[in-house]
């Protein structure tokens, strides 16, 4: 996959791609087309059969393409609601810390904070760049230190469990996340990807026209299999790019609950 896409703006993405399928399409037209034209000749109603081919490649392709926005949508989709419940499970985890003693509380309020800010800081940033696997040192004191508290109330005894509970569903979100944000579409799909545009392209190559109206055809069918293209290769990866999910879920529990 072409990381350095998300290194640059949507539109000069869309622009990149748009000129290099219109750009292969113009190149063929002008001298693959005639070659293609020596070898297969002229015959009666050859264009006829070519149309057809083409109808019946373009309908697979167009599947293709359309399943291919389909699952990156989704992934993008999924990645933002997980996303989302992480913040939320974060938010009601530190109210339910407000029922313990002090300096259990304290302790508790500081280093769940501290996480949160090492997600917003430093966590989401190493996801932008495609770096993953840093543990959370705060995440990890956190749960070392909720697990270690002895309730000596039935009171404390429920609330405890209620917090163990949120933490578990707060590890789990968190695991999705950092999951999601190595899901990817396999190489080999957009191989196929890539070989589909050049072979439905070749079909219009074959097309007994004349040079402007191969240009024509040919340029407005590749600007719309690479703006289709493109769009899912910008979805590809959820936390990458400009369409990337915004960790504004997490600031917005920071900044409301936790920050001093």
């Amino acid at each position: 996959m072409l990381y350095w896409i998300y290194d640059l703006p949507s539109w000069s993405v869309a622009f990149l791609f748009a000129a290099a399928f219109v750009g292969i399409s113009w190149i063929g037209a002008i001298f693959v087309r005639p070659v293609l034209k020596l070898l297969v000749g002229k015959r009666p109603g050859f264009n006829d059969i070519i149309g057809y081919v083409l109808s019946f490649v373009s309908v697979i392709y167009g599947v293709l393409l359309g399943m291919l926005a389909i699952v990156t949508y989704q992934n993008l989709a999924q990645a933002d609601e997980v996303s989302t419940h992480e913040a939320a499970t974060l938010a009601a985890l530190y109210r339910d810390l407000s029922s313990y003693p002090d300096p259990v509380r304290t302790q508790l309020e500081t280093l769940l904070a501290e996480h949160t800010k090492f997600v917003l800081t430093e966590e989401w940033y190493m996801q932008r760049l495609g770096i993953l696997g840093n543990q959370s040192q705060k995440l990890t004191e956190f749960q070392r230190l909720l697990m270690s508290f002895e309730p000596i109330s039935t009171g404390q005894q429920i609330m405890h469990e209620a917090s163990v509970q949120e933490f578990n569903k707060l590890v789990d979100h968190r695991r999705m996340r950092l999951h999601l944000a190595e899901t990817r579409i396999p190489s080999i799909m957009w191989f196929t990807v890539v070989i589909g545009a050049l072979i439905c392209m070749a079909f219009i190559w074959l097309f007994d026209t004349s040079l402007m109206a191969q240009l024509i055809i040919g340029g407005l069918a590749s600007f719309g299999m690479s703006t289709m293209i493109c769009l899912s290769a910008l979805m590809d990866n959820p936390f990458r790019g400009e369409l990337a999910v915004s960790p504004a879920a997490f600031q917005v529990v920071y900044d409301s609950l936790m920050k001093d």
